[in-house]
């Protein structure tokens, strides 16, 4: 006999427990522990009890039964600190505390709960060829039904900022919202909307403050792909709506593009198409080596070759060319820098709606040829296409830290932060972070900030170049002399006399600074 308590069904006779119609991944005693729990619901189940029942009467440690309850514990979406199903009744056991409903059958408990699922022999509709997915209206969870509007609007919310991603298909929000009030089968709801993820969660109201949760997942597969908690004040109730939907937005991007990448490398290399030739450009761009880089463009050349009006991928090209240029690996540099601006015009004037293009052509030209106004001006566009965008805002804030806005460029930086708190190009940020404290004077911070961009990339040439002047303006003259020895083993060719071709500082006195610093640590004026 099924047991159904909040959006769970434990079922004996299958061995499962689903969740809103998945099956929840759980081990046999870990099942066994949970089904005890259930049944004995109306009084405590002592530990001897759960060795015999679970354990057969075999001596295991406190520890061991410890983690088992954990174990049933996170199974239900339960903690040790909320006890919402399992409580711990001190030095006497276990009891289950959750509302149990109980169902002749699986069937029964589905109509009761208004489950959809999907149309038996129905067809499901064809995947788009790009990344796609539904957001459906989150629960609420206050116990007060006028809340629905707040819930609502955040829901909206995410699906307009999610809209704007021009790489991504978004379900329009009439469809998304059928599914309102109704628990759903996730993969049924891929399956009827043609959508390869899900996003759902939930808002909890009180007092004066919210807490949204979210979750995304591959519908096609039936696997948890990320899971955060929001909290706020409800006192700009309009405002928490846009920080929430942007938090949001920000978290899942990253996300769906690490999984679509994932899905490109299990994909036969003789079927590849330009989407996945751009997929696994980008998987290597981040990884942010030479040998990484230099595969990484040979992917986006490919991907232009199969499809000429590529903007994405004509800006990432670009975009490699450039981090050649400003870790010293080019070999033709007169020719590769010159083939880079090619390529970044490309991108610029093929996708003035594509945010992707223009943060990566425009950041790219900006160095390639020196022109820092108009990057920014590129960047600026590229944010109001797709406000989410983390590369915009850390890219746009490196641009700001070389024309001498610093304060600018630190607050671009936290809020691409923010927005992708997990972001495989957090050495990036680290290092722009480093240049605008650079050039703000404050020294220690800026090596502090170079540090760690070294200790996600160790051969990261442009944050051992502010480390070696940091450590010079800052006293530490040994350590900077140290650090120039690394500089000048990875790029021979830099001097003082062409610091401005290195990198394209906007204000004289920030590059007297960078010279006076590593002058001071040894390099050769010319």
């Amino acid at each position: 006999m099924p047991y159904a308590f909040e959006d769970y069904v434990l079922d004996q006779e299958r061995r499962e427990l689903t969740w809103r119609g998945q099956v929840v991944a759980i081990g046999p005693q870990v099942f066994d522990l949970l089904l005890l729990l259930v049944d004995q619901r109306d009084r405590v189940v002592s530990k001897d009890e759960l060795l015999d029942a679970v354990w057969s009467g075999r001596v295991v440690s406190e520890s061991t039964i410890t983690s088992h309850i954990n174990a049933v514990r996170k199974a239900v979406g339960d903690t040790g600190e909320a006890q919402r199903l399992v409580r711990t009744v001190a030095r006497k056991g276990y009891r289950f505390v959750g509302q149990l409903k109980v169902s002749d059958s699986l069937q029964d408990q589905a109509v009761e709960a208004d489950i959809i699922a999907p149309v038996p022999g129905a067809a499901a509709l064809e995947l788009p060829d790009k990344p796609s997915i539904t957001v459906l209206p989150f629960q609420n969870l206050s116990g007060d039904a006028g809340q629905d509007y707040f819930a609502d609007g955040i829901v909206e919310d995410i699906i307009t900022a999610l809209s704007r991603i021009r790489w991504l298909f978004v379900i329009a929000r009439n469809s998304s919202f059928t599914y309102k009030g109704r628990a759903v089968d996730v993969q049924g709801v891929g399956q009827e909307l043609g959508v390869r993820y899900v996003l759902e969660g939930s808002v909890r109201k009180s007092g004066n403050k919210v807490r949204i949760t979210g979750q995304l997942i591959d519908a096609s597969r039936g696997t948890h792909l990320w899971a955060e908690r929001f909290e706020g004040q409800l006192d700009d109730i309009f405002d928490l709506q846009d920080r929430i939907a942007e938090s949001v937005v920000g978290a899942i991007a990253p996300q769906l593009e690490r999984a679509e990448i994932e899905r490109a490398k299990r994909k036969p290399t003789d079927s590849l198409d330009a989407y996945d030739y751009y997929l696994r450009g980008t998987a290597k761009l981040h990884q942010g080596t030479q040998v990484a880089i230099d595969e990484a463009l040979a992917l986006f050349y490919q991907a232009i070759a199969l499809d000429p009006e590529y903007a994405s991928a004509y800006g990432m090209a670009a975009w490699c060319h450039f981090w050649r240029k400003i870790n010293g690996w080019m070999r033709d540099r007169q020719g590769e820098i010159a083939e880079g601006a090619r390529l970044a015009r490309l991108a610029v004037e093929l996708g003035r709606d594509d945010a992707v293009a223009l943060t990566r052509g425009g950041h790219a030209l900006a160095h390639l040829v020196g022109d820092v106004d108009s990057g920014i001006a590129l960047l600026d566009r590229a944010r109001l296409l797709n406000p989410n965008l983390a590369p915009a805002w850390f890219l746009g804030g490196i641009l700001r830290a070389l024309r001498g806005e610093t304060d600018a460029a630190v607050d671009n930086l936290n809020h691409a932060v923010r927005l992708s708190p997990l972001d495989p190009e957090m050495f990036r940020m680290q290092i722009g972070m480093a240049l605008a404290h650079f050039f703000a004077r404050r020294f220690d911070t800026a090596s502090a900030w170079a540090e760690k961009a070294l200790g996600n990339l160790p051969h990261l040439l442009p944050a051992i170049a502010v480390l070696t002047a940091s450590y010079a303006l800052g006293g530490q003259l040994q350590r900077a002399r140290q650090m120039m020895q690394r500089l000048q083993a990875m790029d021979p060719t830099l001097r003082v006399g062409n610091l401005q071709q290195w990198l394209p500082l906007q204000r004289s006195e920030d590059l007297a600074l960078f010279a006076e610093g590593l002058s001071l640590a040894g390099l050769p004026a010319s």
